[in-house]
């Protein structure tokens, strides 16, 4: 057996594994420029809000810069979930389930590298926790 053939956590081929992290990193790097670029517009709207005295601008300026906050948060939300995906690789844990510890199959990992369930458990996850999942992605 080749040494990128050997099985690593979940049955992930260290290729695997290494493919699954430089999507982790990508990501990482685009939630971190997209986080920046929605500082600096939050920041210009703010300014916008500020110095137009009609109200009509003003309110737009301020749904925008909500809209934005609501993005950010996404995003960070986005950001802590890659760190836990990481503490998973760490730990020897990632590409399994956290509900049922059953394996995560592969192409949900490409899909999702961040997941920490399984398809059917994240259903439902997603349906016990409908209130707090509003405007997250996990």
């Amino acid at each position: 057996m080749l040494n990128d053939e050997r099985t690593t956590m979940a049955n992930l081929t260290e290729e695997q594994l290494a493919h699954l992290k430089h999507l982790l990193d990508d990501r990482e790097q685009a939630l971190r420029a997209e986080l920046h670029r929605d500082v600096d517009e939050k920041d210009e709207f703010r300014d916008v809000a500020t110095e137009v005295p009609d109200p009509g601008d003003s309110s737009f300026a301020n749904l925008a810069v909500d809209l934005g906050n609501a993005a950010v948060t996404r995003d960070l939300m986005e950001l802590r979930s890659i760190e836990a995906a990481r503490l998973r690789m760490e730990n020897g844990v990632y590409g399994d389930c956290v509900s049922c510890e059953t394996e995560i199959p592969y192409e949900r990992l490409l899909a999702q590298p961040a997941a920490e369930r399984c398809a059917p458990c994240q259903e439902i996850h997603e349906k016990t926790h409908a209130d707090s999942m509003r405007g997250t992605m996990m």
